[in-house]
């Protein structure tokens, strides 16, 4: 794909525009869904899809200027420009709208608007009642502020801005949010690590069915510590993970192919079904009944409860 347009959308916030190199029609996608871009060479990364889901002209994604970056969001701003083309993953998605519940309750937290933009887009659309809070350090850091801004104008009550420059270094309320929203509701909140975790905490009580969160990287630490074997089901290969290797590191050292992105376990690229054994799960895009199920993993942080795991590779 090529980059059509590049705008900044706040103070270390960019948006990036890609559309087909012959301008056609490209895969549909949900609210919620995150593409892969590959960067460079061994430098993939995901970002979540902003712009309206009916739109089938382009993909917008937005990315913060992160001062950890490990090389991603740093390529983003300083690397590319109008006209570059890129290889780009079709969408998938991993935090689902659900477009049945009566009342939609949306949090964000800095560049997390991003996904839920395209989540107010789709509620819109469908006449589905909504409510965005959105907490960020200050005004001129806040990604489609004007934007928002005028939802809010006109429609008032439904747009909610929450700046610690302007409240002290004070967080959002999230267990005010949730006690506060109409019975049956559906919260989605994308942030900080911090936020999800009080996030998680303020829903705690709430069926898991009506609580979905999205994570920008690793909810723990991945499982390394090796001493079982994988067998690749299609190919009959039989692997070794050593201490000190995840399972995406010994598939890429034999050479097998998979697809792979964050290795956080956080964007599902490297998701693949699991036939025999009990895997050790780390993610944080598989619910806890998929997690149960145990017929499916993800190999860049995953590890193994049994000796052995044979994989549908």
């Amino acid at each position: 794909m090529r980059i059509a347009a590049i705008r900044r959308e706040a103070e270390g916030i960019h948006s990036l525009e890609f559309r087909a190199l012959d301008n056609s029609a490209l895969p549909s996608f949900t609210a919620g869904a995150h593409i892969d871009l590959m960067l460079a060479p061994g430098l993939t990364r995901s970002y979540s899809l902003s712009n309206d889901p009916q739109e089938r002209n382009r993909y917008v994604v937005s990315v913060n200027k992160d001062p950890g970056s490990r090389g991603g969001s740093r390529h983003v701003h300083e690397q590319l420009r109008v006209s570059d083309r890129l290889t780009v993953s079709p969408p998938r998605n991993n935090f689902q709208l659900d477009e049945t519940a009566g009342h939609t309750v949306l949090i964000a937290g800095g560049i997390g608007i991003t996904p839920l933009k395209a989540m107010i887009a789709r509620l819109d659309s469908i006449g589905r009642r909504w409510e965005l809070f959105y907490a960020a350090r200050n005004r001129v850091t806040t990604a489609f502020l004007e934007e928002l801004q005028h939802l809010e104008d006109a429609n008032p009550g439904r747009v909610h801005f929450h700046f610690s420059a302007e409240s002290k270094g004070a967080r959002l309320d999230l267990k005010a949010i949730v006690s506060g929203a109409p019975g049956a509701s559906h919260l989605y909140c994308c942030g900080p690590q911090s936020m999800i975790e009080a996030f998680e905490e303020a829903t705690a009580t709430l069926p898991r069915s009506q609580v979905h969160a999205e994570y920008f990287g690793a909810k723990g630490a991945a499982a390394v510590d090796g001493g079982f074997r994988i067998t690749l089901h299609r190919s009959q290969r039989e692997l070794e993970v050593r201490r000190g290797s995840t399972i995406l590191e010994t598939l890429l050292a034999a050479d097998v192919t998979v697809p792979y992105s964050c290795k956080e376990g956080v964007c599902g690229s490297c998701k693949v079904r699991v036939i025999e054994g009990r895997p050790d799960h780390r993610d944080s895009v598989l619910s806890p009944d998929e997690h149960a199920r145990n017929d499916q993993m993800l190999v860049c942080c995953s590890g193994s409860k049994t000796p052995s795991l044979v994989l549908d590779l």
